[in-house]
Formats: C-alpha cells, sequence, structure tokens
C-alpha cells in the first residue's frame, strides 16, 4: 500500500472569505477550497469554518496532514497563538485563541500569524520574491499592511510593528483609518482610492469601490487615472523611504488593490526613476505572483518551518 503524502495546512481568515489549502513539502498548492467567514458570528465560527473546510479537503486527499498554519487579520501575538486587536468587522475574534483551538480539535501542531507577514511569507517561500533575503512586502487592501523580511528571516521588531509602511506620515494631511494623518494608506488603500476618487467626481456607491475606479481608468476616465497615479506615486515614495533607511532594494506589492498594477506601475516608475536611492543600488518592485493562495502558504510555511526546526534537533 502506498504510504499517504504528508501536507500541511494554510489558513487565511479574511474578513469576507477563508481561503484554505493543502501543501506538499515543497509548500506547492495540491487543492484549496474558499468559504465565507462568519465573521459577524465569532471567533469560535471563524475558525470551526476553517475547520470545516480543511476537513473537506482532507476527506478528498489521501494525504497525513503535520500542521496548521492560520494567517488571520488584525494585531496577533503569534508566540501565544491568540488575536490581540481586531477590527469592528470581527465580532469576539479579539482575544481568540486560535493555536489552542485548532491543536485541540485536529491533534496537530499550529502556529498563527498576522495576515501580512504571511502574505510575505508565502511569496518568499513559492512567490515573485522566493529565495530572497531581504524584502519589503506591501498588501494594497482595504488599508495598507507591510512585513520586513531580513536575512532570510521574518522581522517583526521589538513591538511587532517592523515593516508597517501604511502607517508611516509624511503623504499630505489626510485623515487615516488609525487615527493619523497623512499616512500612506491615505492615497493607496482600496477604501482611498475610491473616496479619492469621491472627492474629485463627486461619484460614490457601490459601483466606485477602488474595482470600479480602476475600471473607469481603463476607460479613459482622467479623475480615475489621476486618482491611481497619486496612489502608485505614493507607494513609490514609501519604497523610497524604506530602501534609504534599512538598505533594501526588493519589494513585493500584493492586495486587492495591486490587481489595477498596469494603473500604479507607470507614476510608481516615473517616482523611483527621479529619486533612486542613495545606495545607488536599482529598486525591484514586483507584483506578488500567488493570487489568493499568498496568506495560506504563507501560513504553511511558518508550521513547515517549526516541524523542520523540531525534526532537526
Amino acid at each position: 500500500m502506498t504510504a499517504a503524502v504528508e501536507v500541511v495546512a494554510g489558513v487565511d481568515i479574511g474578513g469576507t472569505t477563508t481561503q484554505v489549502v493543502l501543501c506538499a513539502a515543497d509548500l506547492g498548492v495540491i487543492d484549496r477550497l474558499g468559504v465565507p467567514t462568519p465573521a459577524a458570528e465569532g471567533g469560535a465560527a471563524m475558525v470551526g469554518a476553517a475547520l470545516d473546510a480543511l476537513r473537506r479537503l482532507l476527506d478528498r486527499t489521501p494525504c497525513r496532514l503535520l500542521g496548521v498554519g492560520v494567517g488571520a487579520a488584525g494585531v496577533v501575538d503569534a508566540r501565544a497563538g491568540r488575536i490581540l486587536v481586531a477590527s469592528d468587522s470581527f465580532r469576539d475574534w479579539a482575544g481568540f485563541p486560535v493555536t489552542a483551538t485548532v491543536e485541540e480539535a485536529l491533534g496537530v501542531p499550529a502556529s498563527l500569524d498576522n495576515d501580512v507577514n504571511a502574505f510575505l511569507r508565502g511569496e518568499v517561500a513559492r512567490g515573485a520574491v522566493a529565495g530572497e533575503r531581504h524584502v519589503l512586502g506591501m498588501t494594497l487592501g482595504t488599508g495598507v499592511g507591510g512585513a520586513l523580511w531580513l536575512d532570510g528571516a521574518l522581522y517583526d521588531g521589538p513591538n511587532g510593528a517592523a515593516g508597517e509602511i501604511g502607517h508611516v506620515p509624511g503623504f499630505g494631511g489626510l485623515r487615516c483609518t488609525c487615527g493619523g494623518h497623512g499616512h500612506l494608506e491615505t492615497l493607496a488603500s482600496g477604501r482611498s482610492i475610491a473616496a479619492r476618487y469621491a472627492e474629485r467626481t463627486g461619484r460614490s456607491g457601490a459601483r466606485f469601490t477602488a474595482r470600479g475606479v480602476a475600471e473607469a481608468a481603463a476607460l479613459g476616465d482622467a479623475d480615475a487615472l489621476a486618482v491611481y497615479e497619486a496612489a502608485g506615486a505614493a507607494v513609490a515614495r514609501a519604497i523610497l523611504v524604506a530602501a534609504g533607511l534599512l538598505d533594501v532594494t526588493t519589494f513585493v506589492i500584493g492586495g486587492g488593490v495591486s490587481r489595477a498594477w498596469a494603473l500604479l506601475e507607470p507614476s510608481l516608475r516615473r517616482t523611483l526613476t527621479a529619486e533612486p536611492p542613495v545606495s545607488g543600488h536599482p529598486v525591484r518592485v514586483l507584483p506578488a505572483a500567488l493570487g489568493d493562495d499568498a496568506v495560506a502558504v504563507g501560513a504553511a510555511s511558518r508550521v513547515r518551518a517549526g516541524l523542520d526546526r523540531v525534526t532537526r534537533a
């Protein structure tokens, strides 16, 4: 009888969708399943939905599960395996013991990571920056997140906030969702792109999300093009700040807004060309390659690395 393949699972618990993947030893995705996130029903329901999806994958894929990695939005305590702070779109999520719940349900090791950290782990493991030693990752979604990979490992800093480029000031005076002013997020997040377009045109509503503004830009709408041009230039300025401070010159950009890469890239490249980093080393900026799998694959890579350390010990 052929032995069942050994796999690790990765889970991305987002505000709308939970993505679950099964990964082989090389972190290649064997199977995947996306299900709605019951964010309004509380932490137990959210983790329960992820576990149900994972069990469905295991039922249809002959394999032996070794561990589960979870990537989740919000501020997390990765060492304790629980959510510290969550947005008000998640009910009873702050304080929820994610890894303990998963381990009790499945009897295998589990790990927890912030979703942006997991995104970067995924892109370094199997994506656009595979094998790179020094990378700053940026996600342009509802908000703007960042994570830092230094000398071949995630660097989260003494307070867990390293790489959070989305909330660095210096990008005008608009009020940010975090309460600060002039943060990158006020120009480059999906929510802000829709807001900046509404300010210019008076048009808002369901049709004019960041995707709707991108569709208008593709049809030649001058205001939509201007909003994306401002977003791309702001991202480039943030990249130049990071390159100057950290001497990191490789960047990977994901999130829903990055799907409009053709609209962001021209002003991004122009800004980088006009103001190269002081090191003189060329800056590489790459769109993410893993799409909706990035966070889940990154979460799987974290638990995989933990299992490898135990094996070597």
